[in-house]
C-alpha cells in the first residue's frame, strides 16, 4: 500500500506498522508522528496515512527540512495553506504577531507593508529584538520569518499606505490583514479593500488588559471579520500592551487560516 514518509511516496505492505516503516526507513528516529499526531506505542497504518519520522537534535537537510515544519499539520492541509497568498498592512504588534504565526504554518507567500522603523517603545508588544532597533520592520520582520522558515515568499513594500495605492500594493493576496493603529487609516484600507473585493481580517479594541475573554472574531459583513473587544482603544490610562494585542493578532492569523480552509465565521 502507499503511503507517505517524510513527504515522500512510499509503498508498504498491507498493514505495516509504524515502528516496522521505522525500522525500514529511519531506525535512529526517536519521534514518530502519524497523520500530525505523535504516537507512543505502535498502530497498524493505513493507506494513505501521513508518517513523519524524526531524530532529536539531528540538523535535517533542506529537502527535508519543510516536510518536518509541518508534520504536526492534519494531512492535506499543508498543500492549502502553501498555494495561499495574504497580505498584511501594517507590522506593529498585530501585524508582526500574524505574520510569524502565518510563516510557523508555511503560508506560501506573505506581502508586508510598512514604512516605519523599530523602535524600543515597540518591544513592549511588537515582535522585534533590540538588534531590530532602526532597522525598517519591512527588513526586521523578514529577517525574523526566514528564520522561522525559509520556505516562505517573503514580498515587503516600504510605502506609506494610503487611497491612492492600497489596491496596486494589495493586487496579489485575496485576503488581507488590516493592522494599523489610527482609525482614519483603518477605515480607508478597509473600504478601499472592500471595494476591490478582498477579504479583509481587522481588529478593533485589543488595548489594556482586560479580560482574554472579550476578544473575540466577528463577521461583520460578507468579506469583512473583524477581530477584538470593539471598545477599549487605546488611550491615555489604556495603552497597547503586548497580551492581548498578541491574542488579537492570532485571533487574525487564525481567522486566515480558517478562510483559506473554506470555513465562514458567523
Amino acid at each position: 500500500m502507499k503511503i507517505v514518509v517524510n513527504e515522500k511516496n512510499c509503498f508498504v505492505p498491507h498493514h505495516a506498522s509504524a515502528y516496522a516503516v521505522r525500522d525500514m526507513i529511519k531506525n535512529d528516529a526517536d519521534i514518530i508522528i502519524v497523520n500530525g499526531h505523535v504516537i507512543h506505542k505502535d498502530i497498524t497504518l493505513k493507506a494513505k496515512d501521513t508518517v513523519t519520522l524524526i531524530k532529536r537534535g539531528e540538523k535535517p537537510k533542506k529537502r527535508a527540512l519543510e516536510a518536518l515544519l509541518v508534520a504536526r499539520h492534519t494531512p492535506g492541509v499543508h498543500e492549502r495553506i502553501k498555494n495561499a497568498c495574504v497580505g498584511i498592512a501594517g507590522l506593529g504588534g498585530l501585524g508582526s504577531h500574524a505574520a510569524v504565526s502565518l510563516a510557523r504554518l508555511g503560508i506560501g507567500k506573505l506581502i508586508l507593508i510598512d514604512y516605519d522603523v523599530v523602535e524600543p517603545s515597540n518591544l513592549n508588544r511588537q515582535h522585534y529584538f533590540l538588534k531590530h532597533i532602526g532597522m525598517k520592520k519591512t527588513s526586521a520582520l523578514k529577517d525574523i520569518l526566514e528564520q522561522i522558515n525559509p520556505f516562505v515568499k517573503i514580498v515587503t513594500k516600504d510605502v506609506c499606505l494610503d487611497q491612492t495605492n492600497i489596491a496596486m500594493c494589495f493586487r496579489e493576496p485575496d485576503i488581507v490583514i488590516e493592522a494599523f493603529d489610527h482609525p482614519e487609516s483603518k477605515a480607508v484600507l478597509v473600504n478601499t479593500l472592500l471595494s476591490e473585493h478582498k477579504t479583509v481580517v481587522a481588529a478593533s479594541g485589543v488595548a489594556g488588559y482586560f479580560s482574554n475573554n472579550t476578544i473575540t472574531t466577528k463577521r461583520v459583513m460578507k468579506n469583512l471579520y473583524v477581530i477584538g473587544d470593539g471598545v477599549s482603544e487605546a488611550k491615555i490610562g489604556s495603552g497597547l500592551m503586548a497580551p492581548r494585542v498578541a491574542i488579537a493578532a492570532n485571533h487574525q492569523a487564525n481567522m486566515v487560516l480558517r478562510l483559506i480552509l473554506g470555513e465562514r465565521h458567523t
